[in-house]
């Protein structure tokens, strides 16, 4: 088993989305109502047992798919500028658990609010033989949420 420190990578998405911030915070925080804007996918089935709706802060939920089970709590809530999800992934088959971190940070412009979606992995030394998997579907999965919020919201507008 490899040693080492944790790899620490950043998988940023971002979009300008022609609708207020404050609009687009609600569309993020109502996990209840995340079926309107966000299909299931393969990676993403759905959000489970979330104990406020809409979400504040350290408000808790669970996100189950198939690679393993994310354990989910806000962490930081400044309507209607940021909002920070840690949801540390617990892998199947007992193999390990990856650090999520994932931030909104909403700046509205003139025509358009600017949504940057980072999500932050914190990939422990014995799951590095699973980076690039982790990676690639983090990375398509946080780019067809942004895709799918700026087509609601934008429709919304």
């Amino acid at each position: 088993m490899p040693g080492g420190e944790s790899i620490t990578v950043e998988i940023p998405a971002e979009a300008d989305i022609h609708c207020s911030a404050e609009r687009i915070f609600d569309l993020i925080v109502d996990f209840r109502g995340q079926d309107r804007w966000l299909t299931k996918s393969s990676a993403f089935r759905g959000t489970v047992d979330v104990s406020s709706n809409p979400v504040t802060l350290g408000a808790t939920y669970r996100e189950p798919g198939p690679l393993g089970v994310r354990h989910g709590t806000v962490t930081e809530f400044q309507r209607p500028t940021s909002i920070v999800f840690h949801q540390p992934m617990t892998l199947r088959f007992g193999v390990g658990t990856v650090d999520v971190v994932m931030r909104y940070a909403l700046t509205p412009r003139e025509t358009a609010t600017h949504v940057a979606r980072t999500v932050t992995l914190g990939i422990p030394p014995s799951l590095r033989p699973l980076k690039p998997a982790l990676v690639g579907a983090f990375q398509m999965e946080s780019g067809r949420t942004l895709r799918a919020l700026k087509r609601y919201a934008d429709w919304l507008a």
